[in-house]
């Protein structure tokens, strides 16, 4: 554990040192405050400030717009894996949605819908379905067939090959989705909310890039930075060592 965590705190150090060195250069912390200033900020808006429910407030559009575009991505890929029917007629959708700009989504769905939270949820659920139905294709195309083969011949249930053999292949892929998705759909929210909303961080960068507050900019967007870094290496980077176990028996 103390191996693999001394490069990720020394990582991170280094690039705390960077920015201590840009602030240092700039000599203005107007355009480039540092690290220890932007922190006091932080305290101070989440201590007396709004920064924590507008983190919320975040954090819940994040959390039912990654649940939807997962689902329906997840189910989407492994029709498109499964059936080359499904995928040759459904394909080139999968493509157009992937490559319509975020932005466009947004504003359509704002336009369509209204400015409201359904619209705000639906314009980043679907810019993140598209990839996500990808990533599973190419993993249950790439899925071992000599598992498969054995899973029959030992007569497992289709829940049991679904668990045993079909998940943990997959996972690497179900990981990448999983890892992609929080880090786009996060930037899209904020877009959203920089756009039409009233609350969470993109509507408080909003604000204060309004005001030309440099500090308050970095403090709400390192703060939920942070936040997603603790979900990754405290909660997604121990399940994927559990799933991917078998892998290296050693491990496990």
């Amino acid at each position: 554990m103390t191996q693999r965590a001394f490069p990720f705190f020394a990582s991170l150090t280094v690039l705390v040192l960077v920015w201590v060195a840009a602030a240092f250069a700039t000599a203005d912390p107007t355009i480039l405050p540092t690290p220890w200033e932007v922190a006091q900020i932080a305290w101070q808006e989440a201590a007396f400030g709004p920064l924590l429910g507008h983190m919320g407030a975040t954090m819940a559009r994040v959390a039912a717009a990654f649940t939807i575009a997962m689902t329906l991505g997840i189910m989407l890929g492994l029709l498109l894996g499964v059936s080359q029917r499904a995928n040759d007629w459904l394909g080139p959708w999968v493509v157009v949605f992937q490559n319509i700009p975020a932005l466009v989504v947004i504003v359509l769905c704002y336009l369509w819908i209204g400015l409201n939270e359904v619209a705000a949820i639906t314009a980043v659920a679907v810019n993140k379905t598209a990839m996500v139905a990808v990533t599973i294709r190419e993993g249950v195309r790439a899925l071992d067939a000599g598992l498969r083969d054995m899973g029959q011949v030992f007569r497992m249930s289709p829940a049991a090959r679904l668990r045993h053999v079909m998940v943990p292949q997959l996972w690497p892929y179900l990981a990448s989705s999983t890892r992609n998705g929080l880090a786009i759909i996060w930037k899209i929210v904020l877009v959203v909310e920089f756009l039409g909303r009233s609350n969470g961080i993109g509507f408080q960068i909003h604000l204060y890039f309004q005001l030309f507050e440099t500090g308050y900019v970095l403090a709400y967007a390192f703060s939920f930075i942070i936040l997603m870094l603790g979900l990754e290496y405290g909660l997604l980077a121990r399940l994927e060592a559990r799933a991917t176990a078998w892998r290296n028996p050693q491990i496990a």
